[in-house]
């Protein structure tokens, strides 16, 4: 039973206005008479006193003077310094001196006071012990919180795969709810340690900065962090952190920090560093709660590193698989243009490039590789390396294929893949009036086109059988002769095979291109390769195709001496300069 029950009777007069009180009085119709609360007016009044000793909350009753007229046991306990018989003012309790005085704290309890109005100036006091119920809804609002802040680190640190931007995430997500200053110290590379810093700014973000430290430089609570140990809160630790210049902004005395390792796959990826003001100590729940925060930026930083990692050595790799551009030839303009079919690779089975001859001459080449993507790139690659040894040995196009092919059938038989290529090869050598002749050797690839000076676009009858398929294939070869400005244009299957136009699903096909090119005879080699990329893709707007590949050649006309200046002996005996050809 509480007051409730009884709330709106006069103790001093003995009336009952509430449905509980009635209940209470049928309860106990012999209870034995109090002394009466107020002066005698007729009937004595009913003795309510076992009733109320039964109430959760405590009961002062205090006449029209203030007067404690009626203090029931409960409130006896939880305010002693009240007594019947006194004013209540006297009893040097703040709260019960106003009129809304809520919940206070009186004794280490936390008591929740109620006030009613009687009649006749009269005023009832309910006090009640919530101590328990508060701690109960302060640890439930508390896990709440750590919870959403546990919640937030989860999602703001899933995104960073950079260790910079997800190093700098760790420290402004630690401030201000589990420090005043956080600093992460990753584990040092090369003798070197980077490390973040945040810092607790007033009603603003917080500030963070970085910089690099010497390993040996490093505090000694740092390096055990390192190790995995966590070193406990002592005055040293913050003095060090000081020393180090990490708690700047953070006034030392009386400060307290604690140093938590980031778990990382076999060793701790950092440690992480967490300072409070004075008076802010970590209690065991902010432990817990920063050895959560500790795991989770652990977790976050080992897959940025891990990603970082990775993503060097598929950069290592690509860079070596990329095409390379042509080597400068005398006479030789060349021009280039390479996409491949993922956006999200820069490599692909497309490749062109060239190497110079003992003679001057060059040799060229564009293909295109069975399959895509990191496999096809591979074979590539292979195909490049074969290509760089064997054309030392040998530079007639037609039996350079043919060791080629040899080589890719060895090579794809030892690994039980069925790989195979189609390629242009060829020859350049330039003329003293400027031309260049080409020596082509065709293995199954599309044939060429020549842009001649008159604006005319004439394809090279360029025939041939795949590389890599057969032993002795049938090679197709051709001689073309380029006057000074003309131009050869090859380029893989990715242009003349890319779908796209008004219904999406239309080949550009080689008309277009010969369309395409027409009237770009007197571009520069590489104006005409980025055109026929540009119109390329154009074609396909946002559809997904093939790699594409351009390789084009231009003749640049005569080739001039270079022209030297050499000092020779005048007649009178100075020096005097003279121009010579080289």
């Amino acid at each position: 039973m509480t007051a409730a029950d009884v709330r709106g009777a006069d103790p001093g007069d003995g009336r009952i206005s509430t449905p509980g009180a009635r209940r209470a009085r049928a309860w106990s119709p012999a209870a034995p008479a109090l002394p009466s609360l107020a002066p005698d007016r007729g009937p004595a009044a009913p003795d309510w006193s076992a009733v109320v000793e039964h109430f959760r909350e405590g009961l002062i009753v205090c006449d029209a003077d203030g007067v404690v007229r009626h203090l029931s046991p409960v409130a006896e306990r939880l305010v002693p310094e009240v007594v019947p018989g006194e004013v209540l003012a006297a009893a040097g309790v703040p709260a019960l001196r106003g009129d809304d005085p809520g919940e206070f704290t009186h004794h280490g309890r936390r008591l929740r006071l109620r006030r009613v109005v009687l009649s006749a100036g009269r005023r009832c006091w309910y006090v009640e012990d919530v101590t328990e119920s508060v701690s109960r809804a302060d640890a439930l609002l508390a896990e709440r919180a750590r919870s959403a802040f546990l919640a937030v680190v989860g999602e703001k640190l899933g995104n960073p795969l950079h260790p910079d931007r997800a190093a700098a995430a760790v420290v402004r997500l630690a401030v201000p709810t589990v420090a005043d200053v956080a600093v992460l110290v990753l584990t040092p590379r090369s003798g070197r340690a980077r490390w973040w810093r945040a810092v607790r700014a007033d009603d603003e973000a917080p500030a963070v900065d970085s910089g690099v430290l010497a390993a040996a430089a490093l505090p000694s609570a740092i390096e055990e962090g390192l190790g995995g140990a966590e070193p406990h809160a002592l005055d040293w630790l913050v003095e060090q952190a000081v020393e180090a210049g990490w708690l700047s902004g953070l006034d030392a005395a009386g400060a307290t920090a604690r140093v938590v390792p980031l778990p990382g796959r076999e060793a701790p990826v950092g440690v992480l560093l967490v300072a409070r003001r004075a008076n802010r100590w970590y209690d065991d729940a902010d432990l817990d709660l920063v050895r959560a925060f500790a795991a989770r930026a652990g977790a976050a930083l080992t897959t940025a590193l891990l990603y970082r990692d990775q993503a060097e050595v598929a950069d290592t790799l690509q860079a070596s698989l990329l095409p390379v551009e042509p080597a400068a030839a005398p006479g030789v303009q060349w021009g280039t243009a390479y996409r491949p079919a993922q956006a999200g690779l820069r490599i692909g089975g497309d490749f062109y490039g060239s190497h110079r001859l003992v003679d001057g001459g060059s040799v060229f080449f564009l293909g295109d590789v069975s399959g895509k993507g990191v496999e096809a790139a591979v074979f590539t690659g292979q195909l490049r390396q074969c290509l760089h040894a064997l054309h030392r040995v040998e530079s007639q196009p037609g039996r350079l294929l043919k060791l080629l092919n040899d080589a890719l059938l060895e090579t794809t038989q030892a690994h039980g893949q069925g790989r195979f290529a189609t390629m242009v090869l060829g020859v350049v050598r330039p003329h003293r009036d400027g031309g260049l002749t080409l020596t082509m050797a065709g293995g199954g690839h599309l044939p060429p086109l020549v842009l001649r000076a008159s604006g005319e676009v004439e394809p090279v009858p360029l025939s041939g059988m795949l590389i890599g398929v057969v032993p002795d294939p049938r090679i197709g070869e051709v001689t073309v002769h380029l006057a000074p400005g003309e131009t050869c244009l090859l380029y893989s299957d990715g242009v003349t095979e890319a779908r796209g136009g008004r219904r999406g699903d239309e080949q550009f096909g080689p008309e277009r291109l010969l369309h395409a090119v027409v009237g770009c005879h007197r571009m520069p080699a590489p104006a005409l390769a980025e055109r026929v990329e540009q119109v390329t893709c154009d074609w396909l707007g946002h559809g997904d195709h093939d790699d594409i590949a351009v390789l084009a050649l231009r003749a640049t006309g005569p080739v001039r001496p270079g022209r030297h200046l050499h000092v020779v002996p005048g007649p009178t005996g100075a020096d005097r300069t003279r121009e010579t050809d080289a």
